[in-house]
């Protein structure tokens, strides 16, 4: 398995300037969005409390929302109402799983994730597994992710395999990565910090493939539960 990635705290965002556009749900005077931070060239972190515009299709809303345990008034619904006031709060033993389900097979891009760190102390998720299959029964591990006191939207590719026409940065990380097409997508609460037990997340989004790409999309169904990740000509 890969080395975990390591995503840096959020770094709080520079004065607003004059003429900058503001989101409505923001105070007066706070920009919208924010310049993002790019601890490498695979995470966007956006310090902005609502969910950044982005040039991937968010594809949340055709698929349905589980969790592994929760506290009433705080399920699944939480993760993906774009209030930052509210949050899923587990309430049971780790890990603790958030599964989204698609009635058939998607190309999924990146995942799109609230933490506050600052608002959420030992809640707040410190590693992560992303995982996808055909089902809840044949989940396959695609990578972990390890937290260092995240606070905003932090947005990452779900597949590790570089693409046909990626090439490499100056930090040796490839420039695009190949979508995962999957029914089932995955994040499993492997540790929070500080120990905690129980897990606060803020916000959830699942992006699809940009809309120039969907000509690449493959419509052929698997045909048995040892599929394959990335979907290429060989």
């Amino acid at each position: 398995m890969a080395t975990p990635a390591t995503i840096v705290a959020a770094v709080v965002p520079p004065p607003p300037l004059p003429g900058v556009p503001v989101h409505p749900g923001l105070p007066p005077g706070v920009p919208y969005p924010p310049q993002p931070v790019q601890p490498n060239a695979r995470f966007l972190v956006h310090t902005t409390r609502y969910p950044p515009p982005l040039p991937w299709p968010d594809i949340s809303e055709k698929a349905k929302w589980s969790v592994s345990s929760f506290k009433f008034g705080f399920g699944a619904e939480c993760l993906v109402d774009g209030d930052p006031e509210t949050f899923w709060h587990s309430d049971g033993p780790q890990p603790h799983f958030i599964t989204i389900e698609f009635q058939k097979k998607v190309a999924m891009q990146k995942l799109s994730l609230f933490l506050s760190f600052n608002e959420d102390d030992s809640y707040t998720p410190a590693t992560i597994e992303v995982r996808a299959g055909t089902g809840a029964n044949d989940l396959q591990s695609i990578q972990i992710i390890n937290f260092d006191k995240p606070d905003g939207w932090i947005t990452f590719d779900i597949g590790t395999e570089p693409a046909d026409d990626s090439e490499e940065d100056p930090t040796g990380q490839a420039s695009s990565i190949k979508p995962v097409y999957a029914y089932v997508v995955q994040i499993a609460i492997i540790a929070n910090h500080m120990s905690g037990k129980d897990t606060h997340v803020r916000g959830l989004r699942v992006l699809g493939i940009q809309e120039d790409e969907l000509l690449d999309e493959d419509p052929f169904p698997w045909v048995t539960t040892h599929f394959k990740w990335y979907e290429t000509l060989r």
